[in-house]
Formats: structure tokens, C-alpha cells, sequence
């Protein structure tokens, strides 16, 4: 049986990630319609259905979760080899593939960037985003050397270094009440409006929100989901809620009637690893953890007043 194309490849990876056709199709810039020739083209080809889908609901079925899990390896594989190949031929020695969330702080991702091993003067990195537990399991199976994982819990498969211990933050609309607040804490928060990452986005870190609300007798009045900071704009302006963000993501909304508190709650806290392979054996990467270590022990974040 031939190989399916890259194409088609993609085009599942952005329907599971997305379980809707415009969106995935959005993403990858194509039509609808092409992205839906392509799915079956892909389901002809392998003999069986990946997706169930009608006219609301598009669920993968069980055979297109563990392909896909597969396919996005075999993509992000065949992109490396082909960045690789190019350095290569560009004059790079060695190439480190690191991987970050998109509200990776980018103090830390700059700190990184700035590193420079003696030993490895043809060093070029490359940065690759997705989903913190997504990246996490890039590194377990040797697609990315490093990566910087926040919410992440504990793997033996994972070496890491702690580099920032962090409190969530809280958006709201600068006429809430709670923006008279220099702080927030979940009682702050009861019977209120919460906006939340989906769990896709950090199943752990949103199911330690739900666990410490619940063991503090907290609760919401309703539940909101998004994807990115930029989607909780308007539920904050239209529908009084409070958005649970990084302080990366908060920043970036800070703006525009809304602002940003610090949520202090002790057992809600966003630590953020450079994570590697516990049993790796590079040379290259254990240097630049080490180095990575000095880095970062070296500085300290200027304070900044991030209240509007």
C-alpha cells in the first residue's frame, strides 16, 4: 500500500485538532471542500473511517486517534529532515530543535535564543509551538531535543530543569469590581463567569483549576472555553467573566477595557521546565541544559507594574 501524501497527513492532524471543517480548513489555508476531498481521499486509501462526522459534530473515531497521533510524528519528522538538510547545506553544524508554547514568556524563549556553546560554534536552533503536554511527548519520542513545558506533571521518561515558578493571572473588565483588587483568590471568584482554556489545551493544569476550586468550595456560574487569550476578550467585555491566563497571555489583552491581576492561591501555580529525554545521551543537549542552567541562575526578571 503507497504511502498517503504529506498533504493528506495534515489535513487529519487539523481536523482532529480543530473536529470542525471550517476551522481546520481556515488553518491551512485551503477550501473547505478541498480539505473535505481530502479526508476522503486519505479514508479511501487506508480502508477505513477516521473521522465520524454530520452536519454539527466532526469525532474522531478510534482508529483515526492513534493515526493521527502517529501522522503528527511522521509530519513534524519529515519537516525536521527537511530543515535539517537545509542548515546543513547553509553551513550549520548542529541544529537543536526546542520546542515552546505560543505563551511561552518570551524572556525565557530570548534567554535561550542567546546561549552560545564553544563547543558547538555552528549551532543553529529551531523553534517549533504546540501545546505544552503535546511537547512534552515530542521530546519522549525524540522529535524535539528540548522543550519549555508549563503544567506539565511529572514523567520519569523527562529530565527537567525548573526555570519560573509563576502565579496564574486573572483578565477582567477595568469596571469590574474585582480591578479595585491589587490580587485575586478563588473565593474572589465565586459564582462568577470563568473563562477557560479548553482542556485539550492543558488537561492537567485544567483539571488542577477544577480540583482546587472544588476543595475550596468554590464555584463558577458558568463555564466559557477558548483556545487563545485573544478569544476571551469579548466573553470578559460581554458576559462579566474573568479569564484564567498566563501572565503572557494576560499581558497581551491588557487592553482595550480590560485588565489583569495576579491569582494567589498556593495550590494554583504554573511552573514552566526545559524538559529533555531522561535517557538522552547527547552530548550537544546536555551542554545546553547546562548552559541553559547558568542562563538562566544568572538573571532575574526585571519587575514590571503590569496593573492597568
Amino acid at each position: 500500500m503507497a504511502l498517503p501524501e504529506i498533504r493528506l497527513l495534515q489535513a487529519a492532524i487539523a481536523l482532529a485538532e480543530e473536529l470542525n471543517f471550517s476551522r481546520a480548513a481556515e488553518r491551512l489555508r485551503i477550501e473547505q471542500s478541498t480539505l473535505s476531498k481530502r479526508i476522503v481521499e486519505l479514508e479511501s486509501q487506508l480502508g477505513f473511517r477516521l473521522f465520524e462526522r454530520n452536519h454539527q459534530t466532526v469525532e474522531l473515531t478510534d482508529a483515526g486517534r492513534n493515526f493521527v497521533e502517529e501522522a503528527r510524528e511522521a509530519v513534524l519528522h519529515a519537516e525536521r529532515a527537511v530543515l535539517s538538510a537545509r542548515a546543513a547545506f547553509n553551513g550549520a553544524d548542529e541544529i537543536l530543535n526546542i520546542g515552546k508554547s505560543a505563551y511561552t514568556d518570551p524572556y525565557l524563549v530570548s534567554a535561550l535564543l542567546s546561549i552560545r556553546l564553544p563547543l558547538f560554534p555552528g549551532l543553529r536552533i529551531k523553534l517549533w509551538s504546540d501545546y505544552s503536554h503535546e511537547l512534552a511527548r515530542q521530546v519522549i519520542s525524540g522529535t524535539l531535543d528540548l522543550a519549555l513545558i508549563t503544567g506539565v506533571p511529572d514523567n520519569p521518561k523527562l529530565s527537567t530543569l525548573r526555570v519560573a515558578d509563576d502565579s496564574f493571572y486573572t483578565a477582567m473588565s477595568e469596571h469590574d469590581p474585582l480591578a479595585k483588587l491589587l490580587e485575586i483568590r478563588l473565593g474572589d471568584l465565586q459564582n462568577r463567569n470563568w473563562i477557560l482554556f479548553s482542556r485539550h489545551v492543558s488537561p492537567n493544569m485544567y483539571d488542577r483549576i477544577q480540583l482546587q476550586a472544588s476543595e475550596t468550595g468554590v464555584s463558577a456560574s458558568d463555564h466559557h472555553h477558548v483556545s487563545s487569550p485573544e478569544e476571551a476578550v469579548q466573553l470578559i467585555l460581554e458576559n462579566e467573566g474573568v479569564a484564567f491566563l498566563n501572565r503572557t497571555g494576560a499581558w497581551r489583552i491588557a487592553q482595550h477595557g480590560t485588565t489583569m491581576r495576579p491569582l494567589v492561591e498556593g495550590g494554583l501555580r504554573l511552573i514552566t521546565y526545559l524538559a529533555t529525554r531522561a535517557d538522552t545521551k547527547s552530548r550537544l543537549v546536555n551542554e545546553y541544559v547546562r548552559a541553559a542552567a547558568r542562563k538562566l541562575d544568572g538573571l532575574r526578571r526585571p519587575v514590571q507594574n503590569v496593573y492597568h
